[in-house]
């Protein structure tokens, strides 16, 4: 049971890296300021925007945020984790530019973690929102059946490693709240690109803490053109090559992890199957050299996977019918 009784409201750090996306970011802004949790500081980490963001922080008039611009574009991550390491609070919450909070996200998730010390992270479902701000209630509910929240039990979890790691429940990017000063940011490797979010989980599962879930959907995820996601699942071989070069890192530094053997086989099977997505990213981006031995390494190691199989024989199929076959334009 979670004790409601009155306490002093601790300074929780409200990170929001933010790239060309001003009308977005005005709204998640202002999300994190009519939170009724108030005792907050808002940091607003820009990665060198083609416009001048100034304009939208002078119009909050508010103190509580920290502005500060990248005199470059730095990548998506180290401005992220630059923001993370100007973090004064006690708790940590990651906001991204294109969403937003309901207003008691924090009230909900502080008062859980003040409770119970051996807590790292207070995390919820979401809503999943188009580029208008419009609820799309079929793709929430794919979404908390998806990462099975549906049938997560609510309350104190203190062992989440399966929650985090496998059924991904967590969106430690989106709709979590963490206990500052327990993970190292400047141990976080740039090689986890954009799957940081899924590393930061794995430092939370590892730190002997435990997790809490509130499943009432306090935030609102909004998914259009622009969004990491929605790039990687489409035929954008960048976006691919990106994606499955990070997971690969991630999921061999999880295989590794004696702490997590229980977990081997699934870690070792995501990591030949990110083999295989690289390798089609690669053929894709007409690096068929490149590509083989990727897909090898899928093949050699896993049962027969059809889809590893026929992407190995395109790549020695004459290039005009490949890219036919891959959907490929010249």
């Amino acid at each position: 049971m979670i004790n409601n009784h009155k306490f002093i409201e601790p300074l929780v750090s409200v990170v929001i890296p933010t790239y060309n996306r001003p009308k977005y970011l005005k709204q998640a802004i202002a999300s994190a300021i009519n939170q009724t949790y108030q005792n907050i500081e808002i940091i607003v980490s820009d990665n060198c925007s083609d416009e001048n963001l100034q304009p939208i922080i002078e119009y909050f008039q508010d103190s509580r945020i920290r502005f500060w611009r990248q005199p470059e574009n730095i990548g998506m991550l180290s401005n992220q984790m630059h923001a993370f390491k100007m973090t004064r609070g006690k708790y940590v919450a990651s906001l991204h530019d294109d969403d937003m909070w309901n207003e008691d996200f924090l009230a909900k998730l502080v008062p859980p973690l003040e409770a119970n010390p051996n807590l790292i992270l207070a995390f919820s479902d979401q809503y999943i929102i188009d580029g208008d701000g419009n609820i799309n209630e079929l793709g929430t509910e794919e979404n908390t059946q998806g990462f099975k929240r549906n049938i997560l039990a609510p309350g104190i979890h203190k062992s989440f490693t399966k929650i985090g790691l496998v059924d991904k429940s967590i969106a430690t990017a989106a709709s979590c709240l963490i206990r500052n000063g327990v993970i190292n940011w400047i141990s976080i490797p740039q090689e986890v690109g954009g799957m940081w979010d899924l590393y930061l989980t794995y430092l939370c599962c590892i730190s002997g803490y435990g997790a809490y879930y509130e499943p009432t959907r306090l935030t609102y995820y909004r998914a259009h053109e622009q969004t990491d996601t929605m790039l990687s699942g489409s035929r954008d071989a960048q976006a691919k090559i990106r994606k499955a070069q990070s997971e690969i890192f991630c999921y061999k530094i999880f295989m590794e992890d004696s702490r997590l053997q229980e977990l081997h086989e699934y870690f070792k099977a995501k990591w030949l199957e990110a083999h295989t997505t690289l390798g089609i990213g690669l053929l894709r981006n007409k690096q068929i050299t490149a590509a083989r031995p990727y897909l090898w390494q899928a093949l050699r190691k896993q049962k027969l996977n059809f889809r590893t199989l026929i992407a190995l024989t395109l790549s020695f199929t004459p290039p005009p019918l490949a890219n036919q076959l891959l959907g490929v334009s010249k």
